[in-house]
């Protein structure tokens, strides 16, 4: 937060006095005529003369940020960060901002005036920062505000803006203020002889600190008049630094700090250097890429002639081919040391190309701060010259002639991103025993790299919770949220739902119907009873898992059937507490979709946020978020790779549903298959994602059969808006021959795919040889989408080979069953004695003694 802003109300402007400014405050300007070194707000009053491309253009000119009135930030949602925007408010106007605006803006300029009577009304602009919780709040007032106006604003996390007609550099008085005193303002001493412990860092070498020393609010406005590192000496009290040595210094900017008492000032660091010692830095010499571009400068002076550096400096040629040298090797280093090692060389060359023309590490980050300021971004294409050059094309082999086949299904084909979309086949019977287990493995999911990943967003949120959560819902959903959890009513009454397409609502309805029936008929409800011998009885019962964590992926994707499928079976199961978290949207919204599902299967809160963030959430809790005892959904590998951290940790005492993986599915077909059919299916698990696992297990097809179905899978593909996804996905997917549908199924049980759909003659006979499978899908008008949405299966299904061990997501899922004997006396005189045997087998004497003491033995 700076303690003012200023605002350029006048022209010309005082050269001077908008130098002195730009050291200790961001410039509000209405045209793009401040110095560069100034921290740059664009205000923009008029929405009717001004449209969103000439916002951009702004930004990407070097704007720090856009100061835009409501009308127009609305359609700036989504195209230019937060953090870039600012909205100009009307006092009275506060109450018309939405939750989405608010949270695509990272503060609010607010206007008063003399005649609504509020002015500098801290009570008000309280209340405003309340509102917008975590964002920067500005004040434009019509008069002229004094110090203790600016302390009183600072302390409810506001700062004043100030016309440039109101500054002054010198003293204070009825209708100016002097720039130091508005800075000064906020900032309060914790010494006694009130002096602000100051660092100096340098500007043009990476922020390098030189040394720590002291500042009075004497020596900070000499600063900020003349632009010289000023300071407070102990012994003697103005300190013009480099006064009589030579070192001087250039102040670029002065800074607070966050506690308000202790300044930072950034300088062009002139002479042998800030220490005393003539060294650059109080805290030892320079190093790094500043020592190295010190020494560089050094030898461009004074380098032998004849000597190595002497000729790069002056043979451009050979400084040339030395930086493409080292490009060329650092692209073909492999292991993190030769990286690091071809990097260092590519540096050093190229730091002296910048040296020889007189460019600075400085000018380097102004040149990749400026980059990194444009909202519009290049397609990022590599140009003609540095691409691989393209083989031509060879000759189509007749028909007839092409492979269709390999032995060898470890080979790779070349990627080819402008060829036909097809897949690679591979014949059962002509592999080896090593290549068949091949065939069945899935690409290796590196889980011991990811938990490192998530574990410390974990520790985070388990930490700090809220806090932690809200935070690390800012840095990766680009969303302020003032509180992650949603509680009901969530529909129809939350804004949201109010859009809630009728069509989407009454197929969810339908949807919601069949699963809720299929998903009832699957509760453990009677207990079991068995007597195991008279007077023994055994009994088992079912209990609903009490608090339960529904993962539904979100963000950019709306996924009501994930919602459905997760809650309706712990609704029916009866679950005390059901907890949805899903990723908000960019405005901080959850889909109406997700809320109508939330509504329907009774869920007590909706917890916005994602990723590993989210599951750390529900398995710890936070202020806000209850613990849960078990998580379900599905999700990438950061949520993936959280779940499977959280349920090792004794402390969270949390399950989770099952280890999850890419997308797959398993197709058997035999001739009696349509191939415009068998490719659809296909192409239905490939457009998840890169990925996504696909394997055509071809039962005796013949070649003519096969030829369709591929020619089939090329132009259903190329009709989706996915067909990038797909091109790659089924590029590494295979079609498998087999000689009958016996081999076909027990290539398919020991593959064990989380869906499996049987294009075969008299499909429904086949369904009892399958052994490993997620959920199956009998016959050519069983689609697999049928039981992603709404047959009224599950669609929470092991992926990965898990269906060996695993079944998917059921209503047994949210339960638990618990086992309970009862002997009687009778029972006991049978029974005790085998159990005291058995107990004294063992060497468990008090065991032996329970029943002993009963039975008086």
């Amino acid at each position: 937060m700076f303690p003012f802003l200023a605002l350029l109300d006048s022209e010309p402007v005082d050269e001077e006095l908008l130098l002195a400014v730009s050291r200790v405050a961001p410039v509000i300007a209405r045209s793009g005529s401040t110095p560069e070194s100034t921290i740059r707000y664009f205000l923009v009053e008029d929405s009717t003369s001004t449209d969103v491309n000439e916002i951009i253009t702004l930004l990407d000119n070097g704007a720090d940020k856009a100061i835009v009135p409501l009308s127009l930030a609305k359609g700036l949602l989504g195209t230019v960060p937060p953090h870039r925007l600012l909205l100009l408010l009307d006092v009275a106007n506060v109450s018309a901002v939405s939750d989405s605006v608010r949270n695509a803006v990272s503060g609010v300029l607010l206007k008063t005036s003399s005649s609504s009577g509020f002015g500098f009304d801290v009570d008000l602009v309280h209340s405003v920062s309340r509102f917008f919780v975590g964002a920067a709040v500005h004040v434009l007032a019509p008069d002229l505000p004094t110090p203790s106006i600016i302390r009183k604003l600072a302390a409810v996390g506001a700062s004043v803006v100030i016309p440039f007609s109101q500054l002054t550099l010198g003293s204070t008085s009825q209708t100016m203020i002097s720039i130091a005193d508005a800075f000064l303002a906020p900032i309060v001493s914790d010494r006694s002889d009130g002096l602000f412990p100051t660092v100096v860092s340098s500007d043009p070498q990476g922020k390098r600190s030189l040394g720590l020393v002291y500042s009075s609010c004497e020596s900070v406005a000499e600063s900020i008049r003349t632009g010289k590192g000023v300071y407070h000496s102990r012994k003697h009290g103005l300190w013009r630094k480099g006064e009589t040595s030579g070192a001087t210094q250039d102040v670029v900017r002065i800074r607070v700090d966050c506690d308000t008492d202790a300044l930072e000032f950034s300088v062009i660091q002139h002479g042998a250097g800030f220490c005393h010692l003539n060294r650059a830095s109080c805290f030892g010499d320079l190093d790094g890429l500043a020592a190295l571009e010190r020494t560089l400068a050094l030898r461009l002076v004074d380098a032998p002639q004849g000597s190595y550096t002497r000729r790069l400096f002056n043979d451009e040629e050979l400084l040339k081919a030395k930086i493409m040298e080292e490009a060329d090797e650092l692209c073909r280093a492999k292991t993190n040391e030769e990286v690091a090692f071809e990097a260092a060389d590519l540096i050093y060359f190229t730091l002296a190309r910048c040296v020889a023309a007189g460019v600075s590490i400085r000018d380097i980050e102004r040149s990749l701060d400026k980059k990194a300021m444009k909202i519009s971004r290049r397609p990022g294409n590599a140009k003609q010259q540095w691409l691989p050059k393209a083989e031509p094309p060879k000759a189509e082999l007749p028909k007839a002639e092409a492979p269709r086949a390999s032995s060898t299904p470890s080979s790779k084909p070349p990627f080819d991103r402008n060829g036909p979309i097809q897949m690679q086949t591979v014949d059962i019977s002509a592999v080896s025993l090593e290549d068949r287990a091949k065939l069945l493995k899935r690409p290796v999911l590196r889980s011991d790299e990811m938990i490192a990943k998530v574990k410390p967003i974990v520790d985070d949120v388990r930490a700090r919770g809220d806090s932690a959560l809200r935070e690390l819902t800012a840095k990766f959903d680009k969303v302020q949220l003032d509180t992650p959890l949603l509680l009901p009513p969530f529909y129809p009454l939350a804004p949201e739902a109010q859009h809630l397409d009728p069509a989407v609502r009454d197929a969810i309805d339908a949807a919601y119907s069949n699963v809720y029936k299929f998903h009832a008929a699957q509760i453990d409800g009677a207990p079991l009873v068995v007597e195991t011998m008279p007077g023994v009885t055994c009994t088992r019962f079912a209990r609903s898992i009490a608090r339960v964590g529904l993962y539904v992926p979100g963000g950019t994707a709306v996924l009501p059937s994930t919602a459905l499928m997760l809650g309706v079976p712990a609704q029916v199961a009866g679950c005390e507490k059901i907890v949805m978290a899903t990723p908000p949207r960019a405005d901080g919204s959850i889909s109406p979709e997700v809320l109508y599902v939330a509504h329907k299967v009774g869920a007590h809160a909706i917890l916005r946020a994602g990723g590993a963030q989210a599951v750390a959430a529900l398995a710890y809790g936070t202020e806000t978020v209850p613990k849960v005892d078990k998580i379900f959904g599905p999700g990438n590998q950061w949520v993936t790779a959280a779940k499977m951290l959280v349920q090792n940790d004794t402390d969270a005492l949390v399950s989770i549903d099952m280890p999850a993986g890419p997308s797959e599915v398993l197709v058997i077909a035999d001739d009696t298959c349509n191939p415009a059919f068998v490719a659809a299916d296909l192409l239905s698990q490939a457009e998840h994602g890169i990925d996504s696992q696909v394997v055509l297990v071809a039962s005796s097809l013949s070649e003519t059969m096969l030829a369709e179905v591929e020619k089939e899978v090329d132009k259903q593909a190329h009709a989706l808006s996915r067909v990038d996804i797909v091109r790659e996905s089924v590029a590494k997917s295979l079609i498998v021959k087999t000689q009958g549908t016996d081999i076909a199924m027990e290539f398919s049980n020991d593959y064990a795919p989380e869906h499996l759909i049987l294009h075969l003659r008299d499909a429904p006979a086949w369904v009892d040889h399958v052994k490993n499978a997620g959920s199956v899908f009998v016959g050519p008008y069983s689609p697999e989408s049928c039981g992603d949405y709404a047959s009224g299966t599950n669609h929470t299904l092991p992926t990965n080979g898990y269906a060996r061990q695993f079944s998917g997501v059921n209503t047994q899922s949210f339960q638990k069953h618990i086992t309970s004997q009862e002997v009687t006396m009778d029972g006991l005189q049978t029974l005790g004695p085998i159990v005291v045997t058995l107990a004294d087998c063992e060497g468990l004497q008090a065991h032996a003694n329970a029943v002993r003491i009963r039975l008086g033995m």
